[in-house]
């Protein structure tokens, strides 16, 4: 059996100096540029580009591949990533500093800490035919393509950051009425022997209109912290809304939104009954903060 040599371990003398060097300029240009209605460039791609341009009489998709891969070059992947409108100063790093500590310090025996978001839009999209399970012989579980549009709902979630348990109510609507029912509900559930309850939530509207700042007023154990602007992640229930989204809603197959409304409901009392917090230490946060000066220049 003839073994093969790791693309990524290929040395670069073995390609011509002058291929190389084409195809790697290539890699590293938008096709548009180029004239090409291309999003991205892959090997195919690539090589049909070197011939049409004439920079080599011919060159097979393998030799690019070779080439990008003795260079660590992957044109056809790519991340999101934002352009900060909103300076990362040194207001900034003392927001994120400011809930670092609360997320990690010790809490009194009468504080906690709630992360609060909504997901919203959530879909019933009932199949035109039952899902099918899993079966033996590699079949895996099978859900109709076609669905029926039944509404949306939005669900508002309070995530503990010290023991992982959830408070979630789901609403037809999200706006400040309902973000307030649901500071109600939360007010109601806590124990009375908890004085300070943190909020940490983002700054829309929802969460810090005329009418919530009110509600806030006439409830002194609410302490409100928003996260700076494009900072979701240092919101811990955006952490559980995406295992909610892994484990219930990866397949949207609900009769109705009650019916959805109830599966979520039960979702959260079977995740209360093993809740655990996520792992925020001190020493993972300061590789965070390690990069601000990076970030901010």
């Amino acid at each position: 059996m003839a073994w093969r040599t790791p693309l990524a371990v290929v040395p670069r003398a073995c390609f011509p100096p002058e291929v190389a060097i084409h195809v790697v300029r290539l890699a590293c240009e938008r096709p548009d540029t180029l004239g090409r209605s291309l999003s991205q460039w892959d090997c195919a791609e690539l090589a049909r580009q070197l011939i049409a341009a004439e920079l080599v009489e011919d060159i097979s998709v393998a030799t690019v591949r070779r080439i990008l891969a003795s260079h660590q070059l992957k044109p056809w992947r790519h991340h999101l990533w934002l352009y900060p409108k909103h300076p990362r100063d040194a207001a900034f790093y003392a927001t994120v500093s400011e809930l670092i500590d609360l997320y990690t310090r010790p809490l009194r025996a009468d504080e906690m800490v709630l992360s609060v978001d909504e997901k919203t839009s959530l879909q019933p999209r009932c199949r035109l035919h039952p899902t099918q399970p899993a079966q033996p012989g590699n079949i895996p579980t099978r859900h109709e393509h076609e669905y029926k549009r039944g509404g949306a709902l939005n669900l508002f979630a309070a995530f503990d950051t010290r023991s992982g348990q959830v408070f979630g109510q789901c609403y037809p609507r999200k706006r400040q009425q309902e973000f307030m029912t649901f500071l109600e509900q939360l007010d109601r559930e806590i124990e009375p022997h908890v004085k300070t309850v943190h909020i940490v939530c983002d700054n829309v509207s929802t969460h810090h209109g005329k009418e919530v700042r009110k509600w806030v007023a006439k409830h002194a154990r609410f302490v409100f912290h928003f996260t700076p602007v494009h900072c979701s992640w240092m919101n811990q229930v955006e952490q559980w809304f995406s295992i909610l989204q892994r484990k219930r809603l990866r397949i949207a197959d609900f009769e109705s939104k009650e019916h959805l409304q109830a599966k979520l409901s039960q979702f959260i009392c079977e995740w209360n009954q093993h809740a655990h917090p996520f792992n925020w230490s001190t020493k993972s946060v300061a590789k965070v903060m390690a990069k601000a000066p990076a970030i901010a220049a």
